[in-house]
Parts: C-alpha cells; structure tokens; sequence
C-alpha cells in the first residue's frame, strides 16, 4: 500500500508540474505575441513621430506633394473611406441576403454547397483578384467610355468580391445562433417563415450582421494589392467627385512612394505615419466590432 500511494503522487506530483509547464509555454506565447504587436507599433510611432507634429497640417491638409515638403492626408483618408464604404454597400447588398438564405430557406444539401464555396473566396490571393479587375473589370469600364477604367467603381467591385464571404459567414453564424425556440413560438403564433425571419430572427441576429459589416469594412480600408491595381493612383491625390475617377488609399499610397523616399527625411516619416493613421483606423473597426458582439453576449446572458 505504501508503495501504492508513492506511486499515486509522483503521478500527481508529474501532473501538476506538467500543468504548469502548459500553463507557462501558453503564458509565454500570449505575452510574446502581444509584445510583437507593442514594439511594430511604438517602431511605427517613433518614425512617423515627427509628420504627426506637423498638427492640422498633416492631418487636414490637402496637398500631398513630398517634392514640396506638402504631407496633407486629407484627401488621401478621404478616398479610403468612400472606397472602403461602396465596396461594403455591395458586399453587405448581397451577402446579407445571402446569408439568410443559406440560414433559413436553403435546402440542406444545397448549403453544404454553397457555404464552402463562398468561404473558399477567402483563399483567392488579392493580387489574383487584383489581376481579374484589371484585365476585366477594368477594360469593361473603359470599352462603355467611363474614363481610363482604373476608378473607385472598379475598386468597389473588387473589393467586394474580397468581403463578401467575411459577411455572408459571419451573418450566417449570428442568424444560426438565433435559438430555436423563437422561431417556433412566432411560427405556433401564426406567424409565416418569411415574418418569422423579418419580425423575429433579424433583430436578434443585429449585432451579429453588425459586426460582420464593421469587420468587413475593416478589412476592404487595410487592403492593398487588389486596390493598387485598379483604383488609378493619380500622382497628386485629390478628393474624387465621381465614382468613376482615380484615388489615391492609404495603402497604396505606402506601397507606392516608400521605395523612393529618402531614409530620415520628412517624406520617409509621413508614410510612416501614413502607417499609424491606418493602424488607428482598423483597430478602432476591430474595437468596435469586439464592443458589439461582447454587449450581444452580455444581453442573452442577463
């Protein structure tokens, strides 16, 4: 018996050691990926310290022309958000739809189609997207004479290509998540299947669509190869009256002028706080997105 109970606590004694080595190497890896996030951006702050002094200049100016020492971004935010915004307003036109069609009427031998292959979009490279507006969408606008075909229309399309399967996933899970149970009271009340999902269903699955549109949006603004290939790109950025003009993103924006400015000047520290001010504006959609689907949880939960 003796030797019975040493063995049991060496064995308890291992599995609480084991325990905590789990515990650490987890503790240690959460650390360490916060950490890498911490230092890209304090890496990001301190180059692009000295542009974010230049104040109202930098922020709310107009002209963008580093050969001028002129690093106003106005125009530049500007054209990332109508670009981020239309791409959206397709994405969510038809991937809202989509997902409750997927979740409420369709057959399900048909979903078990459908969903994957709606996910698989995620896979497609941006630049391969990138590529089918610039050789399609792209010479489609211009053989109908709406200008040079590299526009923010082009870049809606693409760009919604690129959300649409955030949004129809996400929207899917939020309307499944729904319970049961509400859906067969408003049914026993008499209620038809298309009521149901109208009166019933989508406003409990709101915040769920919300943040799928929010995540969404976040990802179209951060996108860079597909926009860079058909938005136009004009050499001084201005603020679009068309949908059918070029723009200059932020993204873009970076990708193009960092290989020819000179390390330490003035133009190097704007495009790195052409970084931060894109940073910002992700993780706020990130923050608010993480906001509403926890104040979701929150209210089933109370």
């Amino acid at each position: 018996m003796k030797i019975v109970r040493e063995v049991e606590n060496e064995e308890k004694q291992w599995k609480g050691m084991h325990e905590k080595m789990v515990e650490r190497v987890l503790q240690i890896s959460a650390i360490f990926s916060a950490s890498i996030v911490f230092f890209i951006v304090i890496f990001m702050i301190y180059e692009g310290f000295p542009a974010l002094l230049l104040g109202k200049d930098f922020f709310l100016g107009m002209n963008w022309i580093p050969s001028h020492d002129e690093f106003g971004i106005l125009p530049t935010v500007i054209s990332t958000f109508i670009v981020g915004a239309g791409a959206l307003l397709i994405s969510a036109a038809i991937g809202i739809p989509a997902a409750i069609y997927l979740a409420e009427f369709s057959p399900p031998s048909l979903r078990n189609v459908l969903k994957p292959c709606i996910e698989m979009l995620v896979g497609i490279p941006s630049v391969v997207l990138g590529f089918f507006g610039l050789f399609v969408i792209v010479v489609l606008i211009r053989e109908h004479g709406l200008g040079s075909g590299e526009c923010i229309f082009a870049a809606w399309l693409v760009l919604a290509v690129m959300t649409f399967p955030h949004v129809v996933s996400i929207s899917d899970d939020a309307i499944l998540a729904v319970p049961r149970s509400l859906r067969e009271a408003s049914l026993a009340l008499g209620a038809t299947k298309l009521q149901t999902v109208r009166e019933v269903v989508l406003p409990n699955a709101r915040s769920g669509i919300l943040a799928s549109l929010i995540l969404g949006m976040g990802n179209a603004v951060g996108e860079t190869m597909a926009v860079l290939m058909v938005v136009g790109n004009p050499n001084v950025p201005f603020i679009p009256s068309s949908i059918f003009d070029t723009a200059r993103v932020l993204t873009s924006t970076i990708v193009i002028e960092y290989s020819y400015a000179a390390w330490g000047s003035m133009h190097q520290h704007a495009i790195f706080a052409l970084g931060v001010v894109l940073f910002v504006i992700v993780a706020l959609f990130n923050i608010i997105t993480t906001a509403i689907v926890r104040r979701e949880v929150k209210r089933k939960w109370t």
